[in-house]
């Protein structure tokens, strides 16, 4: 231990997992990432059942009020080098979150994130689980696609 008497803390660029290969390409660099607020925000907008839409819904509450990725999407990082040519989850959620914590309104409708589930129906009802790993592995895809660098 240093002087202190605790171990040091390596900077988080320095930890490696062991049996893990370094990351082919960093998506967003770690020193940028806050898990606060940047920005203090209102409680933004709440959201409209569109029929059954009530595990969308709380799942894309959930979120846009995560800080780190919040911040990341009202940055409007990704949208502003985004070239694909079809509907792209990050510039959906950019659009999204933007809407509920920017809006006037007291609710909004999630239309930017149901249009980008071709067998998404209003009326059926759905799985918050399902439809939070299709989001996030939408997100993921989106990032790593070669087209939107």
């Amino acid at each position: 231990f240093p002087s202190g008497g605790s171990p040091s803390v390596p900077e988080r660029s320095d930890v490696i997992i062991e049996g893990m290969a370094p990351p082919q390409r960093v998506l967003y660099p770690p020193e940028k990432i806050s898990m606060e607020w940047k920005q203090r925000q209102r409680a933004g907008a709440g959201l409209h059942n569109l029929g059954n839409t009530c595990f969308l819904n709380s799942t894309l509450q959930c979120l846009t009020y995560t800080p780190p990725l919040a911040n990341y999407l009202l940055s409007r990082e990704h949208s502003q080098s985004c070239h694909r040519q079809d509907l792209c989850m990050m510039c959906s959620m950019e659009e999204h979150v933007n809407k509920a914590l920017q809006s006037s309104d007291t609710a909004i409708q999630p239309w930017a994130v149901i249009r980008i589930r071709r067998d998404f129906k209003l009326g059926v009802e759905g799985d918050a689980c399902e439809i939070l790993n299709h989001i996030v592995n939408a997100m993921h895809r989106a990032c790593l696609s070669r087209r939107s660098r």
